[in-house]
């Protein structure tokens, strides 16, 4: 995501804006999670970032510390990423099942994963026309774009009317 993804945006009449990159192959691989509380029905957003492609012990760790924040029984809606269906996921899943019930999106739907919108969100508007200097600059702005949503239950829900999911 060194790349920045260009917008359409304002410039003088006659001066194309223009946006000097070069080609990176670094990244920021970010994990998140939306939670919903069914009494108060109030909102969470819960994330993880890395510099490094995720793989099943990411998900594991990351699934802990939900786990953790959650401590009750929850379910657990995913798509079907290969990750998502790695062995040590699996395993995980397997153990923790009495607390930890998993529903699964169709193959590709996008569309309908809440969690999605959140990149969306932080890649379309957040970071549009946003080039990064380093990969600590890019992580940065996406910690920072992500937690502002965090604090803004109007857009968490929207993301779910987005998923066309009742709350």
């Amino acid at each position: 995501m060194l790349q920045p993804v260009v917008r359409r945006t304002w410039g003088p009449k006659g001066q194309t804006p223009v946006q000097r990159s070069w080609d990176r192959h670094d990244r920021v691989a970010v994990t998140t999670a939306l939670t919903l509380a069914p009494r108060r029905r109030r909102l969470g957003l819960s994330w993880a970032s890395q510099r490094q492609n995720i793989r099943g012990d990411h998900i594991v760790d990351f699934l802990r510390c939900v786990r953790r924040a959650v401590r009750r029984r929850w379910v657990l809606i995913w798509d079907r990423w290969n990750v998502h269906r790695s062995k040590v996921v699996r395993q995980y899943l397997e153990r923790h099942a009495h607390q930890i019930k998993v529903e699964w999106l169709p193959a590709y739907a996008p569309d309908l994963n809440p969690a999605e919108q959140v990149w969306n969100h932080a890649k379309y508007s957040d970071l549009a026309n946003f080039i990064p200097e380093d990969c600590d600059d890019l992580h940065q702005h996406v910690d920072a774009s992500i937690t502002d949503q965090r604090h803004q239950p109007q857009l968490l829900r929207s993301f779910f009317k987005t998923a066309e999911l009742k709350l």
